[in-house]
């Protein structure tokens, strides 16, 4: 069976490419295959029928690049919804749209089965619960697209830590990845809680006010996604702290984990993973069992989106459970929108958060 696609926001994200990952001559001018669209591309069992932007040069361009019929080229979501007849409708656009977009794509007369939402979930928890509230009241599958968990390699790591085989009890992590929180750390954060299958229970922020995004992606507005970070206690009692207040090029993506059986070291910009086994006292390292090399862009993360894909077909044959639900999003929204509060309230702040605070608003991309 052939399962179809329609794609909402024309972006780099959906296959047009993004500034700083992929080379700047081929943004906008090629297809980029680590996307929504180059997922589907790699798929015999999906087919990207349609897609709709409110931008009509951005529309255009990435039609013609993907190669999207004439007649399956709208302008704004709400024509190709009400108009096609869909299996898949991928969200690409701005993380404050995410809400408007995905809810009206589970009420259209599209009808999709599943929704595959670009990360992060949304940009308040109240907005993101409405997503889900939504995609459950129309039997509609919501997957969010935090592309780590479908990187072979970080597969295999969870099954390591959550089996026990490596680090024993998990009591603290220390973590680095670039600002902005909202529009970069989401990657890291859900790396975090997936790996640990927890989430936040208390935490302590700092917010720089720091944007680099706004001069790279040249936008015409600003936004609060800034740099920061802090401390988070998860719900096992592992004690995490985030730095996100790097800019891109002086930061490397990495995760230390110290356990009562061993410590880990993840670099994965610079592709180094380390593994110590924890005996007598002293660590000794050792390969990762099962393991080869390390976890890298320009292998896994290129993967990701070929393998969520794959995921989805699985998902929507009824061979597999969405392994990146609304719900395990949601948790690093929660993180980071506690961050903000604790900064700007000079307390700690407990998740899940209260109702008032649940509308607390961060603007991003």
């Amino acid at each position: 069976m052939t399962y179809t696609a329609g794609i909402i926001g024309t972006g780099g994200i959906a296959g047009m490419g993004i500034l700083g990952m992929h080379d700047e001559g081929k943004i906008g001018r090629e297809k980029i295959q680590a996307s929504h669209a180059g997922g589907f591309d790699a798929n015999d069992e999906i087919e990207l029928v349609a897609v709709a932007d409110v931008d009509e040069e951005k529309l255009e361009r990435f039609a013609t690049a993907w190669e999207i019929d004439p007649d399956s080229r709208y302008v704004g979501h709400d024509a190709m919804l009400e108009s096609e007849d869909l299996d898949v409708v991928s969200v690409c656009t701005p993380s404050y749209l995410h809400h408007r977009h995905v809810v009206d794509a589970a009420r259209s007369a599209a009808d999709p089965d599943l929704i595959w939402c670009e990360k992060p979930i949304a940009s308040d928890v109240t907005a993101a619960r409405e997503m889900i509230d939504t995609c459950a009241e129309t039997d509609t599958e919501l997957l969010v697209n935090h592309s780590f968990r479908f990187t072979d390699k970080l597969r295999q790591l969870r099954t390591l830590i959550q089996d026990d085989r490596i680090l024993g009890d998990v009591h603290s992590v220390a973590t680095q990845f670039r600002m902005e929180l909202l529009r970069n750390s989401t990657h890291l954060l859900d790396t975090l809680v997936y790996l640990l299958d927890s989430r936040g229970e208390t935490v302590s922020g700092h917010i720089t006010g720091e944007n680099e995004a706004v001069d790279s992606l040249e936008a015409n507005q600003q936004v609060d996604d800034a740099g920061g970070g802090g401390f988070v206690v998860m719900d096992d009692g592992t004690f995490v702290t985030i730095d996100c207040t790097i800019p891109r090029e002086s930061s490397s993506m990495t995760l230390q984990f110290i356990g009562s059986e061993g410590k880990l070291y993840m670099n994965n910009d610079d592709g180094e993973w380390r593994y110590w086994r924890l005996e007598d006292g002293d660590h000794v390292e050792e390969p990762l069992p099962g393991i080869e090399g390390s976890w890298t862009w320009e292998e896994d993360y290129q993967n990701a989106f070929a393998n969520a894909a794959s995921h989805i077909v699985d998902v929507l044959d009824g061979t597999a459970e969405n392994e990146s639900t609304g719900e395990a999003a949601t948790r690093s929204l929660e993180i980071i929108i506690g961050f903000y509060l604790s900064h700007h309230t000079g307390g700690q702040v407990d998740i899940p958060l209260a109702r008032p605070l649940r509308d607390v608003c961060v603007t991003s991309w």
